[in-house]
């Protein structure tokens, strides 16, 4: 077969050209060479052909949060594990956070993570430098430098920057290279000793709680010094309604401000909680049924900008332990869009908002340095994620690519999966019930 493939009689759908279509697409030597309806006649060309009817064609999806754990934690993730995790859920370009070991705040190890990407990834990775020195919060990187060597933006992520002044230096600072500060939002004063969600539910399991405000306090002081610098701000991991209200009056401001939500936030609550799961123990927790719906309301309203996973992977053993002493963070690649997916069969949110969350949206903030992404433009570089909206299928986290299996949604069934995940014009990811044929 040649190094060509047309992808037949789908539904195409691309929210950065405002198209929802039945129709067919051409790869080219790693790029799209042609886009078009039933009702356009077929290239005249050598390629194999993918038969996509009743399946989703659409830009290959963007994560801008998660974490690879390499350099430091092989033992939890690799960039070669997670990348491909992450094109077995779709993903054809994702955004590690710096929290390794050693963390990255130099170029060198911004250079660490670009080499080994392209030697042993599955998808573009694009790392994310770190804020502060070692994470330490007393002093800021050389943001020049990481800015050079190719990062997509600034972030502690883990820890929040503690110190006002030091993230007002960080906002300053970062207006001379157009980057976005990223953070982790979360007064630690507020949470410490804090296991899940402040509440009943925690009162009644004995586990100390943390409270909404303990997020709400910091992304209220991260605006209020986005509005004093000017600068781009990026609220990750979204779980509140009070944090929702606080975004929703900043952007009526016009101030230059973007927020992400993960899947679990999106569909899942503090009940997950109540057999003690350590795999639904997340920072920010699990939040209230009100606050869900809270979340999904914001999204359709574009008070928040993007969906991201979070994707936090650990071993067997760090959550094989009591619910105060374990991790916390969740395995998110593989189950991430089919939970999502929950939400349009529910008529919760469209399948087009939903796309455009993963693809288009976090492709304007990430910008074109790296090329454009979220797009099926012709002559861009082919990065395509193929859906069946409809299949049935069971999570079984023992299948799972990722070294991660830390996911409570073992054993559930899910309607819409990933079928094929096509990076650079090549398959990264493909079910074995999808098969392209020679052109006969």
């Amino acid at each position: 077969m040649t190094n060509s493939i047309l992808i037949n009689n789908g539904r195409i759908i691309d929210p950065s050209q405002k198209m929802d279509s039945i129709g067919s697409l051409l790869i080219v030597n790693g790029r799209i060479a042609w886009v078009g309806d039933n009702n356009d006649k077929l290239p005249a060309s050598d390629y194999g052909i993918l038969d996509a009817k009743g399946l989703i064609i659409c830009p290959g999806f963007i994560d801008m949060h998660c974490h690879l754990r390499q350099p430091g934690f092989e033992e939890k993730e690799t960039i070669s594990s997670g990348s491909r995790a992450a094109a077995k859920g779709g993903f054809t370009t994702i955004c590690c956070m710096p929290n390794t070991n050693p963390p990255l705040d130099s170029q060198g190890m911004i250079d660490y993570i670009k080499v080994t990407a392209t030697n042993e990834g599955a998808t573009r990775v694009l790392p994310i430098g770190c804020i502060s020195r070692a994470r330490a919060g007393k002093e800021l990187v050389e943001m020049g430098e990481l800015a050079e060597a190719g990062v997509i933006g600034f972030s502690d992520d883990g820890e929040p920057v503690k110190s006002s002044r030091l993230m007002r230096q960080a906002m300053e600072y970062s207006l001379a290279f157009g980057l976005p500060i990223i953070e982790h939002c979360e007064d630690t004063l507020l949470s410490e000793n804090g296991q899940m969600n402040e509440g009943i539910i925690a009162t009644k399991l004995g586990l100390c709680g943390i409270p909404n405000a303990a997020e709400e306090n910091i992304v209220s002081r991260d605006i209020a010094l986005a509005e004093l610098t000017g600068a781009r701000l990026h609220v990750a991991h979204v779980s509140t309604r009070g944090s929702v209200e606080l975004l929703r009056r900043a952007k009526e401001k016009d101030l230059n401000i973007t927020a992400e939500v993960t899947p679990h936030h999106l569909t899942l609550t503090e009940d997950r909680v109540i057999n003690y799961d350590t795999n639904a123990k997340v920072n920010p927790p699990l939040r209230t049924e009100k606050d869900v719906e809270t979340l999904i309301a914001a999204l359709k309203e574009g008070v928040i900008d993007i969906i991201v996973t979070d994707h936090a992977p650990h071993t067997d053993n760090d959550k094989l332990c009591e619910f105060a002493l374990a991790p916390f963070g969740m395995s998110v690649f593989e189950t991430a869009i089919s939970s999502l997916l929950k939400l349009v069969h529910q008529k919760q949110i469209d399948i087009k908002l939903l796309i455009s969350k993963l693809t288009a949206e976090p492709a304007k903030i990430i910008g074109n340095n790296f090329g454009k992404l979220g797009t099926l433009t012709v002559g861009e570089t082919a990065d395509i994620t193929i859906l069946n909206p409809d299949i049935e299928w069971v999570v079984d986290v023992n299948r799972f690519v990722s070294k991660g299996k830390n996911n409570p949604l073992n054993g559930e069934k899910f309607k819409g999966k990933v079928m094929a995940t096509i990076h650079n014009g090549k398959f990264t990811y493909r079910d074995d019930s999808i098969k392209p044929r020679a052109k006969v």
